[in-house]
């Protein structure tokens, strides 16, 4: 259990469920896309919002894993309205073949997460961290826009785009974000922790770049960013001592699956939320972001990167 149960500005804490935070909304007539929503916390996301009506899509890259899923949610909420296709976000194809056979406007949810592994290259020939974590979000948000603002203007509702960041984004390289492919796949000065504090600090960076564009369109969508807590799931597959140390004292010290899965459902759904963007959240309410998360010019210039990277222009 949680050990934190100090209620902040929005009424809940870090102890707070996905449940609890959803109790009462009516999620009737959104869809909702949730990547890697076969395991963990998004399960549990994708199961609190196929609860509160939304129409889930799960976004996975096993599919029969993802319908077992469906399956599961099924016996519990029998009116749960789910569909599972194949997405991986380490492949720039996936992602485009994904996006291309999407035929109504999401409420794109990102919660593919790969947590601090050997160095590897993606499909495509970039870090994996960097192009799973940021790179296959970018290239899916920036896929589905023009779909999202145009069901925005006709629906009048608005729409919200969540990025699962990390309070990992503050240990990152000194440079922050290595805007360079060649120093991003450099195996040499790899460090599996900074290097997934850079590609959680670019879903900051990401999310408040996209909250400023969409402002300046006056689109009615909002963009935002969060950190889930420290879960015991199996992000830390590669650090073995560390997943036992974690796993033996978690019960006493960090959230379980629910609480984990709570901050994306409150900036997801709550109405508190409503208009609010381009801000970073924890425990179910505003956080402060690091002084790299809060650089504009940053935001910016990682913006063109991922843009000139997915050579999608």
């Amino acid at each position: 259990m949680w050990i934190f149960g100090m209620k902040g500005a929005s009424g809940f804490s870090a102890c707070s469920t996905a449940e609890d935070v959803a109790r009462g909304v009516n999620g009737s007539g959104l869809t909702a896309i949730v990547t890697g929503a076969s395991s963990g916390i998004g399960t549990e996301t994708a199961r609190v919002l196929a609860s509160c009506g939304v129409h889930v899509i799960m976004a996975v890259r096993n599919v029969d894993t993802g319908k077992k899923v469906k399956e599961m949610i099924i016996k519990e909420v029998p009116n749960a309205k789910i569909d599972v296709m194949e997405l991986d976000l380490s492949s720039f194809a996936s992602v485009r073949k994904f996006a291309s056979e999407y035929n109504s406007l999401p409420l794109p949810l990102n919660l593919l997460i790969v947590m601090a592994p050997p160095f590897m290259l993606s499909q495509d020939n970039i870090e994996l961290q960097f192009a799973t974590n940021h790179l296959g979000h970018f290239l899916l948000t920036n896929l589905l826009l023009d779909k999202m603002k145009k069901t925005a203007i006709e629906s009048r509702r608005e729409g919200r785009i969540v990025n699962l960041s990390s309070e990992g984004h503050r240990y990152v390289y000194r440079e922050g974000i290595r805007l360079d492919k060649d120093k991003i796949n450099d195996i040499s000065s790899y460090n599996t922790i900074f290097a997934y504090g850079q590609s959680k600090l670019a879903n900051i960076l990401h999310a408040n770049e996209l909250a400023r564009r969409l402002k300046e369109e006056g689109v009615d969508i909002i963009a935002n960013s969060l950190h889930p807590g420290a879960i015991a799931t199996n992000l830390l597959r590669h650090h073995g001592i560390i997943e036992g140390v974690i796993n033996w004292i978690g019960k006493y010290f960090i959230k379980n699956i629910p609480q984990g899965a709570a901050t994306t459902c409150y900036v997801a759904l709550h109405p508190q939320v409503k208009g609010v963007s381009g801000e970073y959240f924890a425990d179910n309410n505003i956080a402060t972001m690091s002084r790299f998360a809060s650089d504009v010019e940053l935001a910016k210039k990682l913006w063109d990167f991922s843009l000139d990277l997915t050579e999608c222009k």
